[in-house]
C-alpha cells in the first residue's frame, strides 16, 4: 500500500514490521512454546519504533530472539522504502 507520493503508507510500514517480527519469533519457536508475545510498532514522521516482549523457553535465548525480531522488523521496513 502506497500513498500519493509512491511511499508506503504508515499502516503498511507498521504491518510489515509487525509481520516480520512475529515471523522471526515463530521461526525460532513453535507457536505452542510461546507463552506471551507482544510486538508494538509505531511509525510517525518517518521514525520507526519497534518493541518486542517475548516470554518463551530459554533455548534459544528469548532476549536474543526478541532483538533479532526487532532487527527483522527494521529490515522489512527498509525493504519497503528501497
Amino acid at each position: 500500500m502506497t500513498d500519493d507520493s509512491g511511499e508506503p503508507t504508515d499502516e503498511a510500514v507498521v504491518e510489515a514490521a509487525s509481520d516480520a517480527a512475529e515471523g522471526l519469533v515463530f521461526s525460532r519457536y513453535k507457536q505452542s512454546e510461546v507463552r506471551d508475545l507482544d510486538v508494538t510498532v509505531h511509525f510517525e514522521d518517518g521514525r520507526l519504533d519497534v518493541d518486542v516482549y517475548l516470554n518463551a523457553p530459554d533455548d534459544p535465548d528469548p532476549a536474543a530472539v526478541a532483538g533479532e525480531a526487532v532487527e527483522a522488523a527494521e529490515a522489512a521496513v527498509d525493504d519497503l522504502f528501497d
